[in-house]
């Protein structure tokens, strides 16, 4: 990419979006266009084609989504599918009928079958039936994929997508109606030792295991990708190391000065048992993460104590 070129990331305020941006202002780029979702909402078919018809962007990094954890899924899976259905047809579209020379969509790695072989290939996808508690995200970003690949088919266009496994780090969400499972347990560790608490009660058994990648990992990746893939299939984006809810619970307990003990609620839903991402095509490209979860989550809680207001 040309550091003059013109570059939209929507979601930019989000947690992988804002990484993005810092990485592209980090390597020069300062041509940047971007919009709150109050400004621009991409769900509105109108707004986001006079947008891109406006604006011209040579470069879209998809970003915008609806996100959550099992709680918010399954509390809102008529959202989760309508928004990012919505989100990724509008731009998606805009972007062909507006000559945008590269997309990059990111999706996630929920978009493989419960139950794929591990580590997951990028090629188990749609072999089996997915995660329950996720399943209208995951179809949504399914979705996404499929059209991507379709607009190259019909229409010659370079649109690429990226998944990556679990993301954690700055501007996350710590809400823990919605949040994800990383930062809700720094919340919820945090809060605890402010109370002197002598327990944290954590989702679940405790033991599925996870893959975490630093988010300012998936923004090089991103870039990475923009600048050298042009591929049709997705490419996994992840640290290719997994640990048990119960292994993370104990890190971020010992990262955040927690000294009680940790419970298990075998009544909240699990998840997928396994999810390690096979990274081995993001690898062959030349690309590898380089910030270690334990380094990662101090950074984090680093973050949370300078932002939590």
């Amino acid at each position: 990419m040309d550091k003059d070129a013109r570059i939209y990331v929507a979601g930019h305020r989000g947690l992988v979006g804002s990484a993005i941006v810092r990485q592209l202002e980090r390597q020069g780029c300062g041509n940047l266009v971007l919009r709150t979702s109050s400004e621009l909402d991409l769900r509105d078919q109108g707004a986001s084609s006079a947008f891109f018809q406006q604006q011209r962007p040579d470069y879209v990094f998809l970003a915008a989504a609806k996100v959550g954890g099992i709680a918010a899924n399954s509390s809102y899976p008529a959202q989760f599918i309508y928004d990012n259905l919505m989100i990724q047809n509008n731009v998606i579209h805009a972007s062909y009928l507006n000559g945008v020379k590269k997309l990059l969509l990111l999706g996630s790695s929920c978009i493989y079958p419960r139950l794929a072989p591990q580590p997951i290939r990028e090629d188990s996808l749609l072999t089996g039936p997915l995660e329950p508690t996720n399943e209208p995200y995951a179809i949504a970003k399914i979705a996404g994929i499929k059209m991507c690949q379709s607009y190259n088919r019909e229409y010659g266009t370079r649109f690429i997508c990226a998944m990556p496994t679990n993301l954690y780090g700055p501007n996350d969400n710590f809400d823990l109606a919605t949040s994800h499972v990383l930062p809700a347990l720094i919340r919820k560790f945090h809060e605890a030792k402010l109370a002197g608490a002598a327990a944290v009660t954590v989702w679940g058994s405790g033991t599925p295991y996870r893959e975490f990648i630093h988010v300012d990992d998936v923004a090089q990746a991103s870039l990475f990708l923009m600048e050298r893939y042009e591929g049709w299939d997705p490419v996994n984006v992840g640290s290719g190391r997994e640990l048990t809810i119960l292994e993370l619970a104990s890190k971020i307990g010992q990262v955040v000065g927690f000294t009680g003990e940790i419970r298990f609620d075998p009544s909240k839903p699990d998840g997928t048992p396994r999810k390690l991402c096979d990274v081995t095509r993001i690898h062959a490209l030349g690309w590898r993460h380089s910030i270690e979860l334990d380094a990662g989550l101090r950074d984090t809680y680093a973050w949370y104590l300078a932002n939590r207001a």
